[in-house]
């Protein structure tokens, strides 16, 4: 059939009613004559800016033109160069902002689907046993990377891709951070995706070592002193919740997103048959806006509750994605939009019995250019919850830069690193990902990781 060149090959999808009540994959992605119908859009534009788009700088065009041509084996090699996780950006991209963006097709129709693409294609290459190119030697200098999320998994591949002896060490019993613990089943399944990206990662020659936690187990100074690493890198993330300090934050029945995501995703509390401890609760208050809060909502969802989102300003100004926000509400997610909580009310039990709120309304712009919320006075009122999850964002654990001399951190806690390269304050250490960003997406993590690889293979060949 004949392809309209201006509109995008739609995606199938479960359907929400169906999909609210498992914890199965909700995008269901292309099939091979999709994705070779959707790569004819390309205009394959010699100067592309979707390249400039992409934070680790894929040749989008090149790997497109190869899936339109039905060469998805080749397709997959030209990603592999750029990006040690096709299968997780394909699927938790922000591409609306990046990369399709700035595709010239979406000047006079739609983008073309770059993010379905590539995870059509890194897809395909799981299902055929397809691996990246590993490299030929090692030149038998050893890097430490801490941390196995995003930062560190995209560091490590580049620099075994290079020659170099790499080892990452995870704190917790799982490889992955927040690929692992923090996104949903239903938009990442772990299985399937991100322990065969792992295992991609691992086939580059790379070692992982869990359980190990860098500023208990060992320091960075015993790493690059004792245990023979020329350099580090810190991509250890931003795991340390943030509260609103209101009356009746510590009742039960309160988690942060972090907890209540932690539980689900990497202890499957979700799954009957792992006995971890989850207040599933019937009626559920998520405080934030954020995708954070859109995988902490629709997760409650499944778990059976009736679910409210509070945001304190208006629908425009939620920071998560689009599709996010569409799915949520496809799923019968309630919104409580220009609402901000003051207290959670506790009952003598101390259990949640409800959350204080005020209406508010947008007042002038704020140094950010966000219009500030301001609270409308006798607003005030109580909605009926049992549970309360707090998704406000996360900061880096101190514990790293607490027992590693001579490594600056910001007020924030953040390691301050330098955005080209990755050097910290410290001579052979370098740092990207959440650790020095606070909490941001997986893609900007990647990037980090990137730019830290070559910063390390700078400093080494010095």
């Amino acid at each position: 059939m004949a392809v309209d060149v201006l509109k995008r090959i739609p995606v199938r999808e479960q359907e929400p009613q169906v999909r609210a009540k498992n914890f199965e994959e909700v995008c269901l992605g292309y099939n091979q004559e999709e994705a070779m119908d959707e790569a004819t859009r390309c205009l394959q534009c010699k100067n592309a800016k979707c390249i400039q788009g992409c934070p680790v700088s894929i040749d989008i065009p090149s790997f497109i033109g190869k899936v339109k041509e039905g060469d998805i084996a080749e397709a997959y090699q030209i990603i592999s160069k750029y990006s040690a996780l096709p299968a997780v950006c394909g699927r938790v991209c922000p591409q609306e902002s990046q990369c399709e963006s700035k595709c010239i097709r979406g000047i006079k129709g739609e983008p073309v689907s770059i993010g379905k693409l590539e995870r059509f294609v890194a897809d395909w290459a799981r299902e055929n046993g397809i691996k990246p190119n590993a490299p030929e030697a090692t030149n038998g200098i050893k890097v430490a990377v801490i941390g196995s999320g995003p930062a560190g998994l995209t560091c490590a591949g580049d620099l075994a891709k290079a020659g170099y002896e790499v080892t990452i060490f995870e704190a917790l019993h799982e490889a992955g951070g927040v690929l692992s613990y923090g996104i949903p089943e239903f938009r990442l399944p772990k299985q399937t995706v991100v322990a065969s990206e792992i295992e991609n990662v691992k086939s580059l020659g790379v070692k992982i070592e869990t359980n190990v936690v860098i500023g208990k187990s060992t320091t960075i100074d015993e790493l690059l002193q004792e245990e023979g690493f020329s350099a580090v890198f810190v991509g250890s993330g931003a795991g340390l919740p943030k509260f609103m300090n209101i009356p009746g934050e510590n009742a039960n029945g309160v988690f942060s997103a972090n907890e209540y995501l932690t539980r689900n995703n990497l202890m499957k509390a979700f799954d009957e048959s792992y006995a971890t401890p989850i207040k599933g609760g019937n009626k559920v208050a998520v405080v934030g806006g954020g995708n954070v809060a859109m995988d902490a909502a629709r997760t409650a969802l499944r778990l059976g509750a009736e679910v409210h989102i509070i945001y304190r300003r208006g629908e425009s100004e939620l920071p998560a994605r689009v599709e996010e926000v569409h799915h949520a509400k496809e799923e019968g997610i309630i919104f409580d939009l220009l609402t901000n909580p003051k207290e959670i009310i506790v009952n003598e039990d101390g259990w949640v019995s409800g959350i204080k709120v005020v209406d508010m309304e947008l007042g002038e712009p704020d140094a950010s250019g966000r219009r500030s919320p301001v609270e409308k006075a006798g607003s005030e009122h109580i909605i009926d919850v049992d549970t309360v999850i707090m998704s406000l964002g996360t900061s880096p654990n101190p514990l790293i830069s607490s027992t590693t001399d001579g490594l600056e951190v910001n007020k924030w806690q953040c390691i301050m690193a330098d955005e080209a390269n990755g050097a910290t304050s410290k001579e052979g250490v370098f740092a990207g990902g959440d650790a020095v960003t606070g909490a941001a997406t997986v893609i900007l993590a990647m990037g980090a990781g990137k730019a830290a690889a070559k910063g390390i293979e700078e400093f080494l060949k010095k």
